[in-house]
């Protein structure tokens, strides 16, 4: 059986005509198999009123075994099988109904998860910095799943039980007008109290879920930095505030059950209490001979199936009110605005020389606008040279690497690669010509030549096994018993920091991108890993245009300029030897502090 899907009370939207378009909004995904959803609706809708008829003939099958013969089929056996034919009947129509439903929510909601994917891999930068990665996870999993419940399940008996109540209720007045009065004079008061316990209940549950979401995050946190935990010894601390949070869960969890219990106590005296007070009633009208035994029979379970059907629809209309919330935000992410090529924005460059410029550049991040982290930066970097950005934590180093790979486009000012107004250009081949290696290299859990074969997934096996040569790698590679099959574990935990750096630079290599961006690639690895870190990544950089984000500037003794980035701004430019003896100069003051830190 699949596990239901619960979402937060307070996830739940009002059945209003604007709240009702947002859950119609997802239709359009089921639209190419509006077949099966039209013959699931004409299976629901004969299933539902076949199911009606039984009641009626359980009625008469009373009547005849009281020897009341006053129907279309005489004798027990015969209204017997009957029964059976209509009950197969009912079943096929059934399996049909589930089948095409099924056909329909798990194709309609694998393209909206795809349709989700894929906008949220081109969605602009700036979307992920207001949003949590959990939350948006969450939006593919838990909402996308809540929604296959409802368009499966929850919506075929929403209407599944509107048709049985119309139909009951019909055939009861039909038969007894008096007990059907006497029996829809008890469900306003049951549904009122019903509405205001259900209410209150929600509130108390709502709490319940905010408390254990509290626990959990210590969970989370306590073992994102289990290590931490550990070199602290606070493994008993985490445990005495985990167990403190789970106090306050059951107690509120207790809480909700005894209101609960009222709850359903209440409702199942008052449903029985009616059914209680038909048969009272309804034994008078036997005996006075204005109702039959079986006529009785068939009413009470009429009466059975609309109660049912009457509480059923309570909790489907809440899970319909989160399925609007579930719906509004999937689509509110369906149709945030991607980057990607814009009218008259498609240029291409075919033979990248990499000349790059940056023209009086000013930028603030959109979360922090009042914050301005670039001040008219200008550079030139001819192609084919390394230069070096070098500057104080925050002064905007990473910045200028972001815009240049037009992860944010500037406030004011202009990138210019080879002479053309970066933003003009077709954005996927402008980042073809651009590589870079981080200083935290982030692998994908797959195989090494997975991860390597990432640079160009088109490239052949050969291309692959040279692209690791030259990045010093091929030698521990084949050193693992499955070599390039090798599994590099979640985030490529299985390697060491320098093999992870040499897969980066292979996987740089296979791109060959006429720009290269490196940050520090060398800076938190030994000294052997780091020599052949550096050999391979002074096969990187031949004939290309390299920019190193310097945090060790004995890394940048021969780059072709130093840009000394400061609050900012370019404060100091030139050759290291220049800059280091510069009297009162930034980059000569970084060299002390550091010469000094290494000294002691």
């Amino acid at each position: 059986m699949a596990r239901r899907v619960d979402l937060p009370d307070e996830d739940k939207r009002k059945i209003s005509r604007e709240n009702f378009k947002k859950l119609l909004g997802i239709f359009r995904f089921m639209l190419p198999y509006k077949t099966f959803f039209i013959v699931g609706m004409l299976a629901l809708f004969l299933s539902s009123s076949i199911v009606m008829i039984f009641p009626y003939i359980t009625g008469k099958l009373v009547d005849t075994a009281v020897g009341e013969h006053n129907w279309l089929v005489n004798g027990i056996d015969q209204i017997a099988l009957v029964m059976v034919a209509i009950l197969l009947i009912q079943s096929t129509l059934s399996f049909t109904r589930v089948y095409m439903f099924a056909q329909v929510s798990e194709n309609s909601m694998a393209d909206i998860r795809k349709a989700l994917f894929d906008k949220l891999l081109h969605i602009h930068l700036e979307f992920f910095d207001k949003r949590r990665v959990g939350e948006l996870i969450s939006r593919i999993t838990n909402d996308v799943a809540f929604l296959k419940e409802t368009f499966s399940t929850t919506l075929a008996e929403f209407f599944r039980q509107i048709t049985i109540f119309i139909i009951g209720v019909g055939i009861i007045f039909w038969e007894s007008a008096q007990l059907t009065l006497l029996m829809l004079s008890v469900f306003p008061v049951l549904i009122i109290v019903a509405l205001i316990f259900g209410r209150f209940i929600r509130k108390l549950s709502t709490k319940t879920q905010d408390s254990l979401a509290d626990a959990n995050v210590i969970v989370e946190e306590s073992l994102q930095a289990v290590n931490i935990v550990k070199s602290f010894t606070n493994e008993n601390f985490e445990n005495k505030r985990y167990s403190k949070n789970l106090i306050e869960v059951v107690r509120l969890a207790l809480k909700t059950a005894v209101y609960r219990g009222v709850f359903f106590s209440f409702i199942i005296f008052g449903l029985f209490g009616a059914i209680v007070l038909v048969l009272w009633y309804g034994a008078g009208m036997v005996s006075d001979g204005s109702l039959s035994i079986g006529d009785l029979t068939s009413f009470i379970i009429y009466t059975m199936f609309i109660g049912a059907s009457v509480g059923g629809l309570g909790e489907m209309y809440s899970q319909i009110q989160k399925a609007i919330g579930a719906s509004e935000r999937v689509l509110e992410i369906l149709e945030e605005e991607q980057e990607g090529d814009e009218p008259n924005k498609n240029e291409n460059i075919d033979q990248c020389q990499g000349d790059i410029e940056f023209k009086d550049v000013c930028f603030s991040y959109p979360t922090r606008k009042e914050i301005e982290v670039l001040k008219g930066i200008n550079l030139k970097i001819s192609n084919g040279s390394k230069i070096a950005l070098v500057g104080h934590s925050g002064a905007g180093k990473s910045t200028i690497i972001q815009l240049l790979l037009r992860f944010y486009n500037p406030d004011s000012g202009t990138i210019l690669l080879d002479g053309k107004d970066v933003t003009k250009l077709s954005l996927k081949n402008y980042r073809h010509h651009v590589g870079m290696v981080p200083q935290e290299v982030i692998l994908f859990g797959g195989t090494i030549k997975e991860n390597i074969a990432y640079g160009r997934p088109e490239a052949d096996f050969e291309e692959i096994v040279e692209a690791a040569r030259k990045a010093n790698a091929l030698q521990f590679i084949e050193s693992f018993p499955d070599a390039f099959e090798t599994r590099v574990g979640e985030r490529g935990i299985k390697l060491s920091g320098g093999q992870r750096q040499r897969i980066a630079i292979a996987r740089a290599l296979l791109k060959d991108p006429k720009i290269l961006v490196l940050d520090e690639a060398t800076s938190s690895l030994d000294a052997e890993s780091e020599m052949l870190v550096q050999e391979a990544l002074d096969e990187l950089m031949k004939n290309r245009t390299t920019i190193i984000i310097a945090h060790r500037l004995a890394t940048i003794r021969k780059v072709d300029k130093i840009f000394v980035i400061n609050d900012g701004k370019i404060e100091e430019e030139g050759l290291h030897d220049e800059l280091a003896f510069k009297e009162e100069g930034i980059y000569s003051k970084l060299v002390k502090l550091q010469f000094d830190l290494s000294e002691n």
